[in-house]
């Protein structure tokens, strides 16, 4: 009788150190997980200032009267088509923001302000393809708008598409031939698919509207070096 009586006592020591164990391993989980959520909300977080940051200065050198020239990620041209943001806020309002839009894009697929907003927002912070997706529903909703053809052809530049920018350059060079930032991107977009007879007709129609523009140097020196390329050795 004792030995059943011992037995049970080691098996309750044995279930007791058992629960110990799980509250502990279940303590350990909750904390990581915890701290696994806060690193990634501080990286979202971050990842938006940035973007916001980013946004800023390209506002400057794009936007609506600018003069100064501010280096972008990927140097496009001074007179590049204008993408508009907001002022730069602290991380939650900008969450809340970004969050609200793409809600609100979402849910109202026909509201064309709501795309719009989406877009540059989307924009704002490097994510080009989703930029272009929600500037196609736009687009879609009111075809005429210039804004957003140009904005179309600066999404796809941006995001790497050259194919696609230089088709929305077109269009909305059919509707503005003197456009200086459609034609200073379509400058750029040649250059970077390395197309120097299409490089240098755009160079051309650029300073034929614009003899001044402040990118003609910079465009001349990397047609030169893609000529220089293509002669044979």
């Amino acid at each position: 009788m004792l030995l059943p009586l011992l037995l049970n006592l080691r098996n309750l020591r044995i279930f007791r150190l058992r629960l110990a164990f799980l509250a502990s391993w279940r303590h350990t989980i909750t904390t990581m997980t915890r701290d696994n959520l806060l690193f990634a909300i501080i990286g979202v977080l971050l990842g938006f200032i940035v973007g916001f940051i980013f946004s800023s200065t390209m506002n400057q050198r794009y936007g609506p009267g600018a003069t100064a020239t501010i280096p972008s990620a990927q140097n496009l041209p001074a007179d590049h088509p204008p993408i508009q943001s907001g002022d730069s806020q602290n991380p939650q309002a900008i969450f809340a923001q970004v969050q609200a839009s793409m809600k609100k894009a979402r849910e109202e697929p026909n509201n064309f302000d709501a795309q719009v907003d989406a877009a540059k927002l989307e924009y704002q912070i490097q994510r080009y393809d989703q930029a272009v997706e929600f500037l196609l529903k736009a687009n879609q909703l009111k075809p005429d708008d210039y804004d957003v053809v140009a904005m179309l052809g600066a999404a796809n530049l941006e995001g790497g598409h050259y194919d696609m920018a230089e088709k929305w350059y077109k269009i909305a060079l059919t509707k503005k031939p003197d456009d200086v930032g459609v034609l200073a991107g379509m400058a750029y977009m040649h250059l970077q698919k390395g197309d120097a007879k299409a490089a240098e007709k755009a160079i051309a129609s650029l300073e034929k509207v614009d003899p001044s523009n402040q990118d003609l140097p910079q465009f001349r020196d990397k047609l030169a070096n893609l000529q220089s390329a293509e002669k044979p050795k």
